[in-house]
């Protein structure tokens, strides 16, 4: 009988610990989702046009093929037009938000302008029937009309990442009123960890960086921009004897204060081209201190655990390679596999955080979901993610080691701009 007593104060245990391990979804209503199948194109078709084709035409023109990265860059910049004129992501009830709509018209304007761009550096033919268009580009450099098309050429492909990560936020209709504010910071926060990783293996993929023995090592600029993103964080987190001080203004201040200690004592450890643990014991803490955020929904914490244990382990990883793998030095004579780890770590945890907004989690409470296959679509999302700069890092690589011409370039290279070029203009 004693024993009966027991087992069913155990099983009333676990029962209660299980129970308080998920939320309560019953105050939750499905979400009412319409015309699913023509939402879930547009979207990937703004993927395609906005996101991926971007990209490829950003790496031809960083390879020097600028005349097919105008070809692609035209497709694109219609579909912006069609896209900003005609197409919407409308939420339950019809509308898009101003946010995401805003962004349409922005990148119809990114991106026209930087077909403009290009097509004034290749000096096409329809800038050039009118004298006075002649005499203005005569004075323009043709190296800072190049720089200028690559810059713009970038802001596209992040103008599209940000358009993309802005679809399913008006498809939802979340992220509105007090929400907003936490909506942008992890969204801006995870973008900065998904560029962090993409910087980490474009000096890992392409050799003449990887090689690279000038003055400073990587760590250096790392703990350069960890202490200037650190000194920002401390005096704009709080306003500082304006207001009291809140729990979330502690954590966050505190984190800017340890980014710019840390970050001064990498400078200083790295200087002569040295390497450092800094950069990596900063982005442990960072990943710890997150994964200790206190949440109101449960799971919201379990996300947040995740997401610091992966940003640690991101951290870890890369001192383990510094100190053990390279021993010190900048490079090895090939890549080895467990080299790409820290780097997919940076972008898993910064798709995670992106992911761990409140709203957003209360969308997957509605759709019936856990953390737990919740989080593994957002860690499918990164390995995609990850493939996707492989590709266009690798692709990139190609271009410049065999510098041939593309499918578009039939009877002239790229690598010269020969038949209507700036010099041309200037002579005419």
């Amino acid at each position: 009988m004693t024993m009966s007593r027991n087992y069913l104060c155990l099983l009333t245990c676990m029962s209660l610990a299980a129970a308080m391990n998920m939320d309560d979804i019953e105050e939750y209503t499905r979400p009412e989702i319409n015309a699913a199948g023509s939402k879930t194109f547009h979207w990937l078709a703004s993927m395609t046009f906005l996101l991926l084709l971007p990209s490829f035409s950003t790496t031809l023109t960083f390879g020097g093929k600028v005349y097919s990265s105008l070809f692609f860059q035209s497709i694109s910049c219609a579909y912006c037009l069609v896209e900003a004129l005609f197409l919407r992501f409308p939420d339950g009830d019809g509308i898009e938000n101003r946010t995401s709509r805003g962004c349409s018209w922005a990148l119809l304007l990114l991106s026209g302008l930087t077909f403009l761009t290009g097509a004034i550096y290749t000096g096409s033919n329809f800038l050039l029937f009118n004298d006075r268009i002649k005499s203005a580009l005569s004075h323009i450099a043709s190296t800072k009309v190049e720089i200028a098309h690559r810059v713009l050429s970038l802001l596209c492909v992040l103008g599209g990442w940000v358009k993309i990560c802005l679809a399913p936020v008006a498809l939802f209709g979340f992220c509105r009123g007090k929400h907003t504010g936490q909506c942008i910071a992890h969204g801006i926060m995870g973008t900065a960890f998904v560029l962090y990783g993409f910087v980490y293996v474009t000096v890992l993929v392409l050799p003449w960086l990887r090689n690279n023995n000038g003055k400073y090592s990587q760590d250096f600029y790392d703990s350069c921009v960890m202490c200037a993103w650190g000194i920002v964080n401390t005096f704009t987190e709080h306003r500082w004897g304006r207001e009291e001080w809140n729990h979330g203004d502690y954590q966050h201040t505190a984190m800017g204060i340890i980014w710019w200690a840390g970050g001064l004592v990498g400078i200083y450890l790295s200087r002569d081209g040295s390497r450092t643990f800094v950069p990596g014991l900063l982005i442990i803490v960072t990943g710890w201190a997150m994964s200790e955020h206190s949440q109101k929904l449960i799971i919201s914490t379990k996300v947040h655990y995740l997401f610091g244990l992966v940003l640690m382990s991101g951290g870890a990883l890369r001192i383990i390679e510094i100190a053990f793998l390279l021993r010190d030095r900048r490079t090895d004579k090939h890549i080895h596999s467990f080299q790409y780890l820290p780097p997919f770590c940076l972008i898993c945890s910064g798709i995670l955080f992106m992911g761990a907004n409140e709203e957003q989690l209360i969308l997957v409470l509605r759709l019936g979901a856990d953390h737990g296959a919740y989080s593994l679509i957002l860690i499918s999302g990164a390995f995609l993610v990850f493939l996707w700069q492989l590709l266009c890092l690798n692709f990139y690589q190609r271009l410049i080691e065999q510098k041939s011409g593309s499918f578009l370039d039939n009877h002239h290279s790229e690598d010269a701009v020969l038949e209507f070029s700036l010099e041309d203009v200037r002579e005419a």
